[in-house]
């Protein structure tokens, strides 16, 4: 039964270094459409324009500094952390890719420094966000045209 608690908890730990990727690559893939001027539905990847990307970016690192500034520790590291206690603690993270996704996003710095970091990075997304602003569905669109 360890075995079964150690590997659902490497699932777990790939799921936050995937949500961790998102961050951090989602905002690399908006700066490149910037960089690069994508602009209109027929650029290369307009999705970096995409509203329901931009705005499930914006919240994902919004919900990372709500937790920061509430110290509620992220759901995924809690259950990562009693899947681990239940199979008796593993020696190391788990298999290799739960180790190395283990090792990618926890450090041991002080709270504040992640809180610091949180908050700079949400800044940079906000401001992408104003600089870059995301394309409106086409339903909006049409309802603010017909508004003028």
């Amino acid at each position: 039964m360890a075995t079964g608690y150690r590997m659902l908890a490497d699932t777990v730990v790939i799921v936050h270094a995937a949500y961790v990727a998102f961050v951090l690559f989602g905002l690399i893939a908006i700066l490149a459409g910037a960089a690069l001027r994508w602009r209109k539905a027929g650029d290369y990847c307009n999705w970096t324009r995409n509203f329901t990307f931009r705005i499930v970016h914006l919240a994902a690192i919004a919900l990372v500094c709500v937790e920061a500034f509430t110290g509620v520790m992220c759901p995924l590291t809690t259950i990562e952390d009693w899947l681990r206690r239940q199979a008796g603690s593993a020696e190391y993270p788990g298999d290799f890719l739960g180790y190395w996704a283990h090792r990618l996003i926890f450090y041991d710095f002080p709270p504040a420094t992640f809180t610091a970091i949180y908050i700079a990075f949400a800044i940079l997304v906000v401001v992408t966000f104003v600089l870059m602003p995301p394309e409106w569905p086409a339903s909006r669109r049409k309802s603010l045209s017909i508004a003028r």
